[in-house]
């Protein structure tokens, strides 16, 4: 664009205010168990707005069907008797649908470590001039 660049200014992007909403009571125990683990970090970094509302809900209804998945596993074997033989239990498949699902909502909410830019453990390590994200 040419010429002078119009003045911005900074639009409120409807962050949720004040005290950090509560869990929706239509939660299970496990998705309201991490809501209550996650919600507060989105809060503290300004990233609880409407929008996000929907996506965190998601994430947490998919990390509590990852719990609840295992919980039934748990009680009820990994392997379950058939007459042709030993089948994985249909919960497996519901929970890595659910584990997959819960990965991908957490990137996009910030929530996983390299979408926060957190360092870790390589912290203050050199790369000797390779850029770490032509490695990854």
């Amino acid at each position: 664009m040419k010429g002078r660049k119009p003045k911005l200014t900074v639009i409120d992007g409807g962050t949720v205010r004040g005290k950090c909403p509560s869990a929706p009571s239509w939660l299970t125990s496990q998705a309201k168990a991490e809501w209550k683990r996650a919600a507060p970090q989105l809060h503290d970094r300004n990233l609880l707005s409407a929008d996000t509302m929907a996506t965190l809900e998601s994430y947490c209804v998919a990390a509590g069907m990852v719990r609840e998945t295992e919980e039934i596993m748990g009680r009820e074997g990994r392997l379950i008797d058939t007459e042709n033989g030993p089948k994985p239990h249909p919960a497996f498949r519901m929970q890595s649908a659910a584990m997959r699902e819960a990965r991908l909502l957490a990137a996009e909410l910030g929530l996983t470590p390299h979408r926060r830019g957190v360092k870790g453990k390589d912290e203050g390590k050199t790369n000797h001039g390779w850029d770490a994200d032509l490695l990854a």
